[in-house]
């Protein structure tokens, strides 16, 4: 019998064309190193998910996805709990997942390089419903954020949630939430509540600053009501995760977390999930990962 085929997802048009670039590139590393390569494309997510899942389903070496977050939320649809590996070869804007998993995201060969050496590394994950996510799921300021940005047009690229960003702040107020903390029931108001499984989203915002990928817990952070003016003076303290020392930062670790909150839909991995409340729950070692 033939070697079992690995089966390379792509989004040729992540980052801008980088996709389809990152994947020429990335191909021929992975062939050297043995893997006998299927290309599949989807038109959307939807189809790219039904397309692998039909693949992957008889049996296969490992998946690889070349592509943005997006593509790789995708492919966990399919590899979570299986044991397929997967690979990342980072092509997107903000290219989370591989950030937190400590992976080349500039260069397609050395991310190709990662998979071809076979070494692997098992990483929990996070469930909400049947949907798994790996980074964060937003729920609050920045989920409102992705919404308004989602109904852009224009432009494309980190500029509209800047642009999204700056709209949303001129009405934004403090929301009231219902959290359920390993059954410990919190009434509270807050700017933003996230929850991680890695600490990052939004192209390198650490807003769970310090979640670990394989502790087998949730981090459930919340910035509490504050001004236009601080969460604006704030904002920038994500990129290095120094917000965790403002007064109004609080962080919880938690196996499983209830959100409730009116009139907000939680993105994870920058992907639309559902609207609020939601159950998320830590599964531990739900993913390998070439690393």
């Amino acid at each position: 019998m033939a070697d079992p085929e690995t089966m390379v997802l792509v989004n040729p048009t992540s980052g801008k064309g980088r996709g389809a670039r990152a994947a020429t590139a990335a191909l021929p590393v992975l062939e050297a190193a043995g893997h006998r390569v299927r290309l599949l494309m989807g038109s959307d997510a939807a189809d790219a998910e039904a397309r692998l899942r039909a693949a992957v389903r008889p049996g296969c070496r490992a998946v690889i996805a070349v592509g943005g977050d997006g593509l790789v939320h995708t492919a966990l649809q399919v590899v979570a709990g299986t044991g397929v590996p997967l690979g990342i070869i980072p092509a997107g804007t903000g290219n989370d997942i591989a950030r937190s998993a400590g992976l080349p995201r500039r260069d397609p060969v050395a991310a190709a390089r990662v998979v071809a050496a076979g070494h692997t590394r098992t990483l929990d994950l996070a469930r909400s419903g049947e949907r798994w996510f790996a980074t964060v799921l937003a729920a609050g300021f920045d989920a409102i954020v992705n919404e308004r940005a989602n109904a852009m047009r224009w432009p494309r690229g980190q500029m509209r949630y800047n642009i999204a960003t700056v709209a949303e702040l001129r009405t934004f107020r403090a929301l009231p939430y219902q959290l359920e903390l390993d059954g410990r029931r919190v009434a509270t108001e807050a700017m933003l509540v996230a929850v991680g499984n890695g600490p990052s989203f939004g192209g390198g915002l650490q807003i769970c600053a310090g979640a670990q990928l394989d502790d087998g817990l949730l981090d459930v952070v919340l910035i509490k009501p504050m001004s236009r003016t601080e969460l604006v003076r704030t904002y920038p303290k994500l990129f290095k995760g120094t917000h965790v020392s403002h007064p109004l930062y609080e962080r919880h670790l938690v196996r499983q977390v209830t959100v409730a909150a009116p009139g907000i839909v939680g993105y994870a991995d920058g992907e639309r999930i559902a609207a609020l409340p939601l159950t998320v729950r830590a599964v531990p070692g739900a993913l390998e990962v070439f690393a």
